[in-house]
């Protein structure tokens, strides 16, 4: 998966931290997500990395794009049924963006 080509800063960004308990339904719910997020308004783009502990960081080009996002019915009943079936434990951190490089070999 590429990294996440952003704007010059500032812009927000989610980093949602996870451990799961349970796959059953994760993956399709999680890929239907990924066509929904990419269609909201103020999107950016994301990078996901899965393991003992999932680490997702998405952008936002502000605060109320992310708090549309957060309240978008099925991104609702997702996060529903993450916390009664797929999630031991999870934390949500926004932060804003104010500097950022990069480095890229080829």
């Amino acid at each position: 998966m590429p990294l996440a080509n952003t704007p010059k800063p500032p812009y927000y960004t989610v980093i949602f931290t996870s451990v799961k308990s349970n796959n059953d339904g994760y993956d399709e719910m999680s890929d239907k997500m990924v066509e929904l997020v990419v269609k909201q308004s103020g999107f950016l783009g994301f990078e996901s990395a899965k393991g003992e502990v999932g680490i997702t960081v998405s952008y936002w080009e502000s605060l109320e794009a992310i708090r549309n996002w957060y309240a978008n019915t099925e991104h609702k009943e997702a996060q529903n049924k993450g916390r009664s079936d797929w999630y031991d434990s999870y934390t949500v951190r926004i932060a804003k963006v104010e500097r950022e490089y990069s480095f890229n070999k080829g």
